[in-house]
C-alpha cells in the first residue's frame, strides 16, 4: 500500500467493512458504501461508523436471546 492508492470502503452482509483499492475490482460478496478516499480518511471512516465489531448475524442471535 503506498500514499497514493486510492481506496474505498466496502461492506458485507454481516456488517463488516474493509477497505479496498478503488481500481481493484470488488469481491464478491462486498458492496461500497459510498466512502473512497486515502487509506487514512477511509479507516477514519471506518473507525466512526463501525463501533460494534460483532458481525450482524451474532448481534441479531444475542438480541433475540435477550428477549
Amino acid at each position: 500500500m503506498d500514499e497514493n492508492t486510492r481506496y474505498q470502503v466496502l461492506r458485507n452482509d454481516e456488517e463488516q467493512y474493509s477497505l479496498w483499492p478503488v481500481d481493484v475490482e470488488v469481491p464478491a460478496g462486498w458492496q461500497p458504501v459510498d466512502k473512497e478516499g486515502t487509506e487514512a480518511e477511509c479507516s477514519a471512516y471506518v473507525d466512526e461508523v463501525w463501533t460494534d465489531m460483532r458481525p450482524r448475524s451474532l448481534r441479531v442471535r444475542m438480541e433475540n436471546a435477550e428477549a
